[in-house]
């Protein structure tokens, strides 16, 4: 008898209706991935990445994908969330921070209002700090699951350009950013010894719903230099990252930052 085949390996990419988390969810998919693709508020935006993902899946993966709203600023939707992706798939093999929002006015920091701060602040520091504890959590408190898997888990965590840039009319949200990009560093050194390795993508310019109000801005920026590769970035471009990392490309790289940003983060003179 042929062996029996491994079921496929399971991701739970948070904010994965749209923008750069349905890129990533197609990727995924792609490579062979169950996604469980986390939505807040537009079940149609949900519905359709999850068609996008059957269409990408490859032939014979035994890949599944399923929706399921939870805000994970709220700590009874990160409880619900890691439960439906573990009883509905039994294992979490890659869990994916995408989830974010921008602030609904664009203020200068000498106007910011603290209800912004504190909602950003919630949605895209304090939950992913603490859907990467629970997750992490089930991970090792199941040591003979952990072992027994063909694949280690993985964390990556989508940040942005903004965590290091400032932008004066937005100071919540790139002081939300900077606060994220110090989860990386903390899980990698916290579940190294017991082989889970933890990322952190860092996007810049992507083309999306979120960044569709500056355009002629950032058209004209990109275009007078402001990256040295000079076109927009695609969801797909921070997709196709996630997968290499899904697809155990950096199994000697833990708490690495990755730059997909058209070379934005270069210094030059």
């Amino acid at each position: 008898m042929p062996p029996m085949s491994q079921p496929a390996p399971v991701a739970l990419v948070t904010g994965a209706s749209r923008g750069i988390g349905r890129g990533i969810a197609v990727e995924l998919a792609r490579s062979g991935f169950s996604v469980a693709i986390n939505y807040v508020g537009n079940r149609a935006a949900a519905e359709e990445c999850k068609k996008l993902c059957d269409a990408e899946s490859p032939a014979g993966s035994g890949a599944a994908f399923e929706i399921v709203q939870a805000d994970i600023s709220r700590r009874e939707d990160r409880a619900r969330l890691v439960e439906f992706a573990t009883k509905l798939f039994g294992w979490i093999d890659l869990l994916v921070n995408n989830a974010g929002i921008a602030p609904r006015v664009r203020a200068d920091i000498l106007q910011t209002t603290e209800e912004s701060f504190d909602h950003l602040l919630a949605v895209n520091a304090k939950g992913p700090y603490f859907l990467t504890q629970a997750v992490a959590n089930l991970w090792v408190s199941n040591p003979e699951e952990l072992q027994s898997r063909k694949r280690k888990p993985k964390i990556v965590t989508i940040s942005s350009a903004s965590a290091y840039a400032p932008s004066v009319n937005r100071g919540e949200y790139c002081l939300s950013k900077a606060a994220l990009s110090m989860l990386t560093p903390l899980f990698a050194v916290r579940l190294a010894e017991f082989g889970i390795n933890v990322y952190e993508v860092r996007p810049g310019v992507v083309k999306t719903d979120m960044t569709a109000p500056v355009k002629e801005k950032y058209d004209r920026m990109i275009a007078d230099g402001l990256t040295p590769i000079q076109r927009w970035g695609t969801p797909e471009d921070v997709g196709r990252a996630v997968a290499a990392i899904a697809e155990e490309r950096l199994p000697f790289s833990t708490g690495e930052v990755i730059n997909v940003d058209g070379g934005f983060h270069l210094r030059r003179l």
